[in-house]
């Protein structure tokens, strides 16, 4: 589905949320890879399953095409700089819910890119009836963890020694869901 694009200026920065475009695939595919190997938070390390531009531009298609699923991107100054996805289910059972993700790159952290993406998101869901959005966040992301509970996400349970990041060490995976009021 497609959004409307709209802007915001936080800390003196002007960026744009608009739905993606086949002509964001190539981009999209390198700031993924930059993203990946910027943070642990993600689930993957820089690399892993790696999506290409034919990739990306058939996630695009799929999600331009179907009313349950929205991929956004950020723009600062004609630069990708992140990105969400609300993506949905094809199964009857679980048509009435979508789960939510995104990344954004370091040196855009704290511009309310992610607030913003996440509010968008979230607006979009209430106005096509989803009826729960779910997400999975690092048990040590406190910031983003906050920042969900803030926009009405619950913890709905943990995965215990869920991810090995690089210190060798097990961590666990909060599961979080929002329910429209």
């Amino acid at each position: 589905m497609k959004i409307s694009p709209q802007e915001f200026n936080v800390k003196g920065m002007t960026y744009t949320i608009r739905s993606a475009t086949n002509k964001d695939a190539r981009n999209l595919s390198k700031i993924r890879l930059l993203i990946d190997g910027e943070t642990e938070n993600l689930d993957r390390e820089k690399g892993e399953a790696y999506i290409d531009t034919p990739g990306f531009e058939q996630l695009i298609e799929t999600d331009t095409q179907s009313s349950r699923n929205l991929f956004l991107v950020a723009v600062v100054h004609d630069k990708i700089v992140g990105f969400s996805r609300c993506e949905g289910y094809a199964l009857s059972r679980f048509a009435h819910k979508v789960e939510f993700g995104v990344c954004i790159l370091k040196d855009y952290w704290d511009y309310g890119i992610g607030t913003n993406l996440l509010r968008t998101s979230i607006s979009w869901a209430d106005s096509n009836h989803i009826k729960k959005m779910t997400l999975q966040v690092l048990e040590t992301n406190d910031k983003a963890i906050e920042l969900y509970k803030k926009h009405g996400f619950e913890v709905e349970g943990i995965l215990k020694n869920d991810k090995l990041l690089s210190d060798s060490r097990y961590y666990n995976t909060v599961i979080m869901g929002r329910f429209p009021k």
